[in-house]
């Protein structure tokens, strides 16, 4: 996807999530291990859930904002998590996959974060900062609920 404008950009990142969504359903259906399994299951349910929060405040972002062009965006895939559904999750352990789709979100926020520098209008900026602490924290929420899976 080429990436001319902050709504692209958002657009882009809410096509990850989905994308990841698929990669770690596809690896909980075939994980051997049940508790690795669970977990697959419930981060595939946030990454979707999340793909459905983007596209909300899509639709309620300021348009102005979304139509914004982001300069020296120069994106190659700036994201390096893994997004192919083949088995990478199911050949890895629960700590590992937590690890993983973590790092996923500190890149989307990373990726934002640089962002934020380059909006030249505050409308911009401000759609970016309000999409940035979504992300932080749902990414906070990600954290604490999988923590609490290990609990049990």
């Amino acid at each position: 996807m080429e990436i001319k404008t902050f709504g692209n950009l958002i657009e882009w990142t809410r096509i990850k999530h989905a994308e990841l969504a698929k990669c770690l359903t596809h690896a909980a259906d075939k994980h051997p291990d049940q508790r690795t399994a669970m977990l697959l299951h419930y981060l595939a349910s946030q990454e979707a859930r999340l793909d459905s929060m983007v596209t909300v405040f899509q639709d309620k972002a300021d348009p102005k904002a979304l139509d914004m062009y982001a300069y020296d965006m120069n994106m190659h895939n700036p994201i390096t998590t893994h997004m192919d559904i083949d088995d990478h999750y199911v050949r890895m352990n629960a700590d590992e996959i937590r690890e993983e789709v973590f790092g996923f979100h500190d890149q989307i926020a990373e990726l934002f974060r640089a962002m934020i520098a380059k909006a030249e209008i505050p409308e911009a900026s401000d759609l970016l900062r309000e999409f940035l602490d979504m992300e932080v924290n749902e990414s906070k929420l990600l954290v604490r609920q999988t923590e609490r899976m290990d609990d049990m």
